[in-house]
């Protein structure tokens, strides 16, 4: 009777929490909450797509409309400024800039972040639509409106390169490509790098002209004789047959053959007049790698699809090409993977999840023995687990920024879990049941936890609203972090107070020298056990259950021999100590006149630290600047440069860079050099049309954790010495971009009424920048260049009359000649 009124006298005043009773007063349905959450956590994982970066819309559309044959001043005036007109009308746009180039132009319209891009596209589509009756009639193409997307960037290229003809390589990078697209997680894969065969027809001038034959009439004679018609319909025998006239070009010869004017009986051929040959396009791209001619295949991964999953395939695929019908001595190198960082992020998270989980265990041991912390291990797989389900719940992707957050989040994932589970273990030794111990010491901390985790995330919840493109794409880290501390708040209110009153022990060290006996007797056989079955695996050849076996029998001999031994001396004799010394410090600060000490000094010091950091203020990067995975040389020449004079100039670059980065073969995976299309800076938005006088050569390393002590910064560097001093030529050498594109840091904007006088007003800026030798600065470049060399023809008109009517005359004289001879 006294014992229990001593039981209820303790339970006087505790307090307990409502979820924590609900939870411990139902222990099979946390069970199975807690089966459901590890078995959908890791199909959750396993299902998620993984990608380098969240798929994001840009809110930027472009407008670019081909006009060949124009100058840049024609193209202002009879492209940009109709189109201007009517876009800039568009309520939602934020900021509408234009670029007039040869044959070009582009409108970039920019829209707030959260306008729909689809409302946006239909939007300048219509205002695109108004404008076609203000454009010139002899459009070839109408003007196209693009969007960027993420997921239709290249995930990897293969190259396919060797001493091969351009078309040897052509027929084998067609054939791989038509096998990569047949992989699930590809969408599309585009061949780069090969020329195109087209029939060129070299018209002789005097021979058109003796003839009076002019490009009208050829392009006529073609045009009428290269048709398939339908004939429509005949009857035989009963049966309705179709009738087609087949009358397309199958053969060069054919096209020589045609007629192209005929006077009086006698026909004028092609061939008469013209060189009829099927031969390659004009050359508006080259590539090599490595110094050989090179084929490329972007592989562009479909929307949603698993990055690591699609690697994978890739590589698959093309080993088995090389094996069936891939030549030996071609070479076959994949660049810029981006699975490579991806799948070193995910393992990273792996090997972080397991070695905290070690080392949270290892660290409580000594405080509540082995068993006990196994119930706060619990709690990092159980929240990460819960957040991989809510985050595959909301159609996230696991990129890199999630997986940022997930990292982040690890260390504070088992705070709540410590003091509950500290709490819990306090009231069993105090005699209280299981029961009655997990809810009141859960409930005695319940709501100081549930605080200190809602400061947590007040301080991630308006990272959740960050405006702007950069806001899409860091949203994902507050909302990851929001997610798992959330989890982890759960495991630790419900899951965890099930376990510890269902499996809890208080760890005492035992006396009777029998209870010793049995329990070491029992460790031996669950120990021979493991290794009994350690061996079995071993001698079948199943090295999972040799490895997991072996190791259980390991921790259990550890445990019972070294580590509940150090843990029962460290209850016992070091945590006294501690709470000594801490009582003493504490005493000591409370006494007399030391409260107001130690408030002082703290001011003091927090003003100390403040003028010390502004003294030597730290770096600030928007990202973090890492080892580079390539390095880009960018080149431009001046601008009209044909493309074969920049192909000359980049073999002399590519010479230097090969011997720059001698010293780094070991990590050097391939040299890459393009000149022509698609040679911009891609962090600096699409490039549009030919650019015959740029060129971009490309180094890729090997992956970061295979490079020993060689650096490629370093290797940056030496390429960034190597290609300085080329004459007319300007050269950018610059490391991938850390995190997602982004513009330039610093944007200088000159304006007025004459581009030329702009023009050069840019580049005495730039020269007087160059000059001052501002520290930091890696490229200065005008984002508008004056056209290139051009010859203009300004006509007489009065003498142009005068010689059209003499012509006319000298025909109507040639005509009546040629009656009289008929006569």
């Amino acid at each position: 009777m006294d014992e229990n009124k001593q039981q209820d006298n303790k339970r006087v005043g505790l307090k307990t929490f409502w979820l924590t009773n609900l939870a411990v007063d139902n222990k099979v349905t946390v069970y199975l909450v807690t089966a459901i959450i590890l078995l959908f956590g890791l199909t959750a994982y396993n299902t998620m797509p993984k990608e380098s970066f969240p798929e994001v819309s840009f809110p930027q559309l472009f407008i670019n409309t081909p006009y060949f044959g124009n100058s840049a001043a024609d193209i202002e005036n009879l492209i940009t400024r109709p189109l201007e007109k009517e876009i800039g009308g568009i309520s939602e746009l934020k900021k509408i800039t234009s670029q007039s180039m040869q044959d070009f132009s582009i409108i970039t319209a920019e829209f707030d972040t959260d306008i729909d891009m689809e409302v946006a596209t239909r939007k300048i589509k219509d205002a695109v639509d108004r404008a076609k009756p203000d454009l010139p009639t002899d459009l070839q193409t109408d003007p196209e409106v693009l969007e960027v997307n993420l997921s239709e960037l290249p995930i990897m290229s293969v190259n396919l390169s060797g001493d091969y003809s351009n078309d040897g390589l052509k027929i084998m990078g067609d054939r791989l490509a038509d096998e990569l697209e047949d992989i699930k997680e590809v969408s599309a894969v585009n061949l780069k790098g090969v020329q195109d065969r087209e029939v060129k027809i070299n018209v002789d001038l005097l021979k058109m002209q003796s003839r009076q034959v002019s490009f009208g009439d050829i392009e006529n004679a073609i045009r009428s004789e290269n048709v398939t018609l339908s004939g429509g319909e005949i009857v035989k025998d009963d049966f309705r047959t179709s009738l087609r006239v087949v009358g397309e070009f199958d053969k060069v010869e054919e096209i020589a053959d045609i007629i192209v004017k005929s006077e009086n009986q006698k026909p004028i051929y092609l061939r008469d007049i013209a060189d009829v040959r099927f031969d390659f396009e004009e050359q508006t791209s080259i590539a090599r790698a490595n110094s050989l001619p090179v084929v490329s295949l972007d592989v562009i991964k479909g929307s949603g699809e698993n990055l690591l999953s699609a690697s994978d395939k890739i590589k698959e695929t093309v080993m088995l090409a090389q094996e069936k019908y891939l030549p030996a001595d071609l070479e076959v190198t994949f660049f810029n993977d981006q699975s490579n960082q991806t799948r070193d992020s995910v393992e990273n998270l792996e090997n972080s999840i397991i070695s905290g989980i070690i080392l949270v265990v290892l660290v409580l041991l000594f405080f509540l023995g082995l068993r006990n912390s196994m119930f706060v291990g619990v709690a990092i797989p159980l929240s990460m687990l819960m957040g991989f389900l809510l985050l595959g719940a909301l159609g996230y992707t696991l990129n890199m920024v999630v997986l940022f957050g997930l990292i982040l989040a690890l260390g504070m994932l088992v705070d709540n879990g410590i003091v509950v589970v500290e709490n819990i273990y306090r009231y069993r030794q105090n005699g209280f049941s299981p029961d009655e111990a997990a809810k009141y010491g859960t409930g005695e901390v319940a709501l100081p936890i549930i605080a200190s985790t809602a400061t947590t995330l007040a301080a991630f919840i308006p990272l959740a609203f960050w405006p702007g493109l950069m806001g899409s794409f860091m949203k994902y880290l507050p909302i990851t972090l929001i997610i798992v501390l959330s989890s982890s708040l759960f495991v630790a209110l419900v899951i965890n107070p099930v376990l510890t009153a269902k499996f809890m022990k208080v760890d005492k060290k035992l006396v009777d020298s029998k209870a010793k006996s049995r329990r070491r007797r029992r460790i031996l056989i669950i120990a021979a056990a493991f290794i009994i079955t350690a061996v079995l695996g071993a001698l079948a050849s199943n090295i999972s259950i040799r490895n997991l076996a072996g190791t259980a029998a390991f921790i259990t001999l550890l445990n019972y021999f070294a580590l509940r031994p150090a843990s029962l001396f460290f209850q016992n004799k070091v945590v006294p100590w501690m709470e000594r010394v801490y009582d003493r410090f504490i005493r000591f600060a409370l006494r007399g006149i030391m409260p107001i000490v130690i408030f002082v000094g703290t001011i003091v010091a927090l003003f100390v630290v403040m003028a010390a950091l502004g003294a030597n203020p730290p770096k600030v990067d928007l990202f973090p600047t890492a080892e580079p995975l390539y390095v880009n040389a960018f080149l431009e020449l001046p601008i009209g440069k044909d493309i074969k004079a920049t192909n000359e100039i980049s073999r002399e670059i590519e010479k230097r860079v090969n011997e720059a980065i001698k010293p780094y073969d070991n990590i050097v995976e391939a040299v890459l050099t393009q000149i022509g299309e698609n040679t911009g800076d891609p962090n600096a938005g699409p490039a549009f049309g030919a650019s015959p006088q740029s060129a971009r050569l490309t180094v890729t390393f090997v992956p970061s954790d295979q490079r020993g002590k060689l650096s490629s910064k370093e290797a940056m560097e030496d390429i960034r010495n190597a290609v300085r001093g080329v004459p007319g030529v300007q050269i950018v050498v610059d490391q991938n971009a850390n995190g997602p594109p982004q513009a330039k840091p610093i944007n200088i904007e000159i304006s007025g009424e004459q581009v030329n006088t702009l023009a050069s007003i840019s580049e005495d800026m730039i020269a007087f920048l160059n000059r001052s030798g501002v520290a930091g600065v890696e490229e200065l470049k005008a984002d508008v260049k004056i056209g290139k060399p051009e010859i203009q023809v300004d006509i007489d008109r009065a003498a142009a009359r005068r010689f059209v009517k003499y012509l006319r005359y000298c025909r109507r004289l040639e005509n009546i000649n040629l009656r009289k001879r008929s006569i």
